[in-house]
């Protein structure tokens, strides 16, 4: 029986599991890095997986791709939001010499660049938020005295909240504009843009899916808790899985598999975030790429399969696939994942509240990020949690429960740091 490979690009520990399931199924992964060197987000963190071949992208697509064609991969996938464009790129070479499905590289731009995004969402017919690329503070301030309202400003390529500014006057666009203008995103990319957007007032959901030759597969749709904590509105605190089927569930799905087509997206997973705005959904923003948060392993524990169970299917079985794709996820019980929000900024000494923590009756599993000992800054953004929890329950209402008592339990008591300096809070 001939050996397959897979082209997996920049996974790291964070995307481990990607790997971990191909060579479950028998295929041998090989590792591309989309940078001479790690981003600093990704330093000392590689993913543990045993590669057969790990090669450093320099530049030249034509002379990476040539290093991965003796190999004959059936596929080449982003491990995260930083390959997205390179495995765009090589998948599109690749193919030239054999069969490899590729969505291509004409709208690579447009699945990271956030202002791109959106106008390519616009320009298919679907609804999407004003903004401008911003050039400058006049061109900034002029057009958020015309919109008159909340706006968001935020780096073009990053990710996980990264740089996201809520404000709520021309004034505020423009100090948050100094702060991004020249700043490296969390990818360690320099001289990222920023794009200014209408604020979109409505529940937030995420909704993860795996494609194949246009054809479409829910995985899990996601409802996120928001609170406004450290100066930020809407900061994530949670998200709990949602069943396949409802009126909001349709409503989310039909616009965000629109937004699919409408960037091109025909192969592999993507992770799509959808306000649900009382004119209708509106998409946030999209990932080419397996959902963050680990989703995917919860999706697993509660329905049997995952975004990355699919997308392995996608790609070794694409049979099997688009005879199922359109089956509904089936929950065995109610899972939801919650972050903390630290509120103060100096050395950990502990944590006070992790008895009770471990004592709801919904607990599954406690993610540590921030180690007692190690420094600890205010709650900002998907990178700055200092614990996260699992949970899940047979009854829906044990679980909503649980998340709220969570929200209690946390706090300025919560942490005990030395040197500690309480951060602004806006409420």
């Amino acid at each position: 029986m001939t050996t397959r490979r897979v082209v997996l690009v920049d996974t790291y520990a964070l995307s481990r599991r990607l790997a971990t399931a191909f060579i479950e199924r028998g295929i041998e992964p090989i590792r591309v890095q989309s940078t001479v060197e790690a981003p600093t987000l990704y330093a000392g963190k590689p993913d543990p997986n045993p590669y057969l071949a790990d090669f450093v992208h320099t530049g030249n697509v034509i002379e990476t791709a040539a290093l991965l064609e003796p190999f004959e991969p059936l596929a080449v996938l982003a491990g995260g939001e930083l390959g997205v464009e390179l495995a765009d790129a090589l998948s599109e070479q690749l193919s030239r010499s054999h069969p490899v499905p590729t969505n291509g590289t004409a709208l690579s731009r447009a699945r990271r660049d956030k202002y791109a995004m959106i106008e390519q969402v616009k320009a298919a017919g679907l609804r999407g938020a004003e903004q401008i690329l911003v050039q400058d503070e006049e061109q900034l301030r002029a057009w958020h005295e015309q919109l008159g309202g909340r706006a968001i400003l935020k780096p073009l390529r990053s990710a996980a909240n990264d740089g996201v500014f809520w404000c709520d006057t021309p004034d505020e666009s423009v100090r948050a504009y100094r702060t991004l203008a020249g700043r490296e995103n969390i990818f360690s990319e320099p001289g990222d843009g920023v794009v200014a957007q209408e604020y979109l007032v409505g529940a937030e959901y995420l909704l993860n899916t795996v494609s194949r030759d246009g054809h479409h597969h829910v995985c899990d749709i996601w409802k996120t808790h928001r609170i406004s904590a450290n100066g930020k509105r809407d900061l994530a605190v949670a998200c709990q899985l949602l069943p396949r089927r409802g009126e909001v569930q349709e409503s989310v799905v039909d616009y965000g598999l629109q937004v699919l087509d409408a960037l091109g997206i025909a192969h592999g997973p993507a992770h799509v975030e959808i306000k649900l705005t009382p004119q209708g959904p509106c998409v946030i923003e999209v990932g080419a790429r397996i959902s963050g948060l680990d989703l995917p392993g919860y999706t697993q524990d509660a329905t049997g399969e995952s975004q990355i169970s699919w997308t392995v299917d996608a790609f070794t079985d694409p049979g099997r696939f688009l005879a199922r794709h359109q089956e509904d996820y089936r929950m065995r019980h109610s899972v939801a994942w919650a972050g903390l929000v630290s509120p103060v900024k100096g050395r950990l000494r502990g944590y006070r509240g992790l008895d009770e923590v471990r004592a709801l009756e919904s607990f599954r599993e406690l993610h540590v990020m921030v180690q007692p000992g190690g420094p600890i800054s205010p709650t900002i953004d998907d990178s700055t949690y200092p614990l996260a929890v699992s949970l899940a329950h047979e009854v829906d209402e044990v679980l909503l429960r649980d998340l709220g008592t969570l929200r209690w339990l946390d706090g300025h008591g919560f942490y005990d740091v030395s040197d500690a300096a309480t951060a602004e809070a806006s409420s």
